[in-house]
């Protein structure tokens, strides 16, 4: 009797509860001032649902997305780079989100869709690409502020400058995509390998840029917008600007496939998207670009903040995800290969070719020293690559192709080889010509 009443009791008592819906799990490279500001806020008004937060770097979140089983799968994906969603689309690992979008929010900014098109994926935020800068530091060390990617290439901001990977951070890549983009392929890569040249360190993750600016290991850097303005807002010594080549692109927010929650995931999205969780990110910790517009949230935009409409208009870029998406792994290869695991032979050819050129002065400009340099400058700052080849659909096959292929396993690390011994012998005999000038 005493059974059948306790029973009788459990029974009554879960269906008065609330049933436990569930686990949302969060794939995300963002920081956990904003992840955690995110999950407060939904548990809040969701107490039935656990947001559980995986924190890898975007390159590594695919690779987990791709590796785990449909029906075990994590619900969300969540994220800056455009083309690693499109990656993800790609394999068909997405489902369609576009029920979940927030109807105030524009179609476009700038020449860019907000959304994707085909629903896959949505805006929650704005993000551009630009320098952060420690203010303090370089007034310390007499360096000019920082306005355009060009100036960071000047022999002044020789070992003054921190930056990452692009196989290492997704907000890297898009960086790196912008540039290259708004430059051209081989302009642009000539860009990235002297910046790169003037580099003291590559960070093992896209936050230990800021992280560095922050605490002046690094004069400046190049960062998502928010890194910057998060660490303005909050009172560091710095500053952010966004140069002429520079991109306004959504931050996305998708839902994976073969998820194990995907009703719970479905609540999660529509809340960041909602006008509360669009708010969340004029939060001075986080200090991201709403895709709401300002109207929608008036009196909450802080004073002076920048206006993505504005810097859209005002951009030379207009990002293409699809060409991005295209050759993602090719420009991941080569910039490890030639930056990332020769930053030491890049570093020492750049310094030589600035201690010629100082030593020099008029006279690098003609004759014998001028030859030798010119030869200096170009094998330490020409793609080993050129755009023609960049462009090959059989070429960019090679790295598009299934990982988990031998041959295109071993074709891969045949050129990643052939690129990383090419990188090594042309940084040495630059230094070698740099001295060799010098010499004169």
């Amino acid at each position: 009797m005493l059974a059948m009443r306790t029973a009788l009791a459990g029974a009554l008592l879960a269906a008065c509860a609330p049933a436990l819906a569930g686990t949302v799990t969060v794939i995300t490279s963002f920081p956990k001032d904003l992840t955690q500001a995110y999950k407060t806020a939904f548990e809040k008004t969701n107490p039935d649902i656990k947001l559980e937060i995986l924190n890898k770097n975007t390159v590594s979140g695919i690779a987990y997305v791709r590796e785990t089983p449909a029906g075990q799968r994590p619900e969300v994906f969540w994220a800056s780079a455009p083309d690693a969603f499109e990656v993800l689309g790609r394999d068909k690992l997405l489902a369609n989100a576009s029920s979940l979008a927030n109807k105030d929010v524009p179609d476009k900014i700038g020449s860019y869709p907000v959304n994707d098109p085909g629903g896959m994926y949505l805006g929650q935020a704005l993000a551009g690409y630009g320098i952060m800068y420690n203010t303090r530091y370089i007034k310390a060390h007499k360096l000019p502020a920082p306005r355009q990617w060009k100036d960071l290439l000047a022999s002044e901001w020789f070992g003054h400058v921190g930056t990452t990977s692009p196989s290492r951070s997704g907000t890297m890549h898009l960086t790196v995509e912008t540039i290259l983009q708004g430059e051209g392929w081989d302009e642009g890569w000539r860009t990235l390998l002297r910046m790169s040249g003037n580099a003291s360190a590559i960070t093992e993750r896209s936050f230990g840029v800021p992280d560095g600016v922050n605490n002046g290991q690094f004069g400046a850097g190049p960062v998502i917008d928010f890194f910057g303005l998060s660490s303005k807002y909050s009172k560091f010594p710095v500053d952010f600007v966004y140069p002429e080549e520079t991109a306004i692109v959504p931050a996305n927010i998708a839902l994976i496939d073969g998820a194990k929650n995907t009703e719970e995931g479905k609540k999660f999205i529509a809340f960041t998207l909602s006008k509360a969780g669009q708010e969340l990110l004029l939060e001075p910790r986080i200090s991201r670009l709403p895709v709401l517009p300002y109207s929608q949230l008036a009196g909450k935009i802080p004073e002076g903040y920048p206006d993505p409409s504005e810097i859209a208009r005002r951009s030379k870029v207009h990002f293409d995800a699809e060409l991005s998406q295209s050759r993602y792994y090719v420009v991941q290869s080569l910039y490890d290969q030639t930056v990332t695991f020769r930053l030491k032979e890049l570093q020492t050819a750049t310094k030589a070719i600035y201690d010629a050129e100082a030593r020099l002065g008029e006279k690098a400009r003609s004759g014998k020293a001028a030859e030798l340099l010119e030869r200096a400058r170009k094998l330490a700052w020409t793609p080993l690559i050129d755009g023609k080849q960049a462009a090959d659909p059989q070429f960019l096959a090679i790295f598009g192709g299934n990982k988990k292929d031998a041959a295109v396993n071993q074709k891969i690390t045949q050129l990643e080889g052939e690129w990383n011994g090419k990188a090594k012998a042309n940084y040495e005999e630059a230094a070698r010509l740099a001295r060799e000038a010098m010499s004169l």
